[in-house]
């Protein structure tokens, strides 16, 4: 089902299918478009990805694409926003903005500091203990979404009660 996203949420390169389908699912419960970045760790009709978006993957506006260029051709004109634990600014500081992108990296390697050092000032993250090496992408992914979700909501840009649909 076509629809408006809120936010587009960009995984670069993900590997491990659970993350994507749990990422899925956060996805449909916001109204988020996600994007996968090749090249994947996993093929999309894997039964774990599905398995973990579960009955709600048949709900999810999704697109694969061949590279980095061609993301940033399909999503031009749109903010992007990196999450990297390196990064000093918080996803709290951000005034995001309709259809803004929040693209994460690879489990096992994050983004490539090439992506990072474009602009930098874009670089964000979730604060955390020192104790902790990262958090895992789904929960990195879904904290940060309903942060914009939260935002565009408060100024009227976004409506997402609570029992309705998002995908109307």
């Amino acid at each position: 089902m076509k629809y408006s996203p809120v936010i587009h949420i960009v995984l670069h390169e993900p590997e491990i299918p659970p993350n994507t389908g749990n990422i899925g699912r956060t996805c449909v419960a916001i109204g988020a478009k996600l994007w996968l970045v090749k090249p994947l760790g996993f093929r999309v009709d894997d039964r774990e990805l599905k398995r973990a978006g579960m009955d709600y993957w048949q709900h999810l506006e999704w697109e694969v694409v061949e590279n980095w260029a061609h993301l940033q051709e399909r999503l031009k004109d749109r903010r992007f926003f990196y999450l990297t634990k390196t990064a000093k600014r918080s996803y709290t500081t951000v005034d995001f903005q309709l259809e803004d992108a929040i693209v994460l990296g690879a489990e096992s390697k994050g983004l490539p500091p090439e992506l990072l050092a474009a602009t930098p000032e874009n670089n964000i993250s979730v604060p955390m203990r020192t104790e902790v090496r990262s958090l895992n992408l789904s929960a990195t992914a879904a904290t940060v979404a309903y942060e914009a979700v939260r935002q565009l909501t408060l100024a009227g840009q976004a409506k997402l009660p609570i029992g309705e649909s998002p995908i109307g």
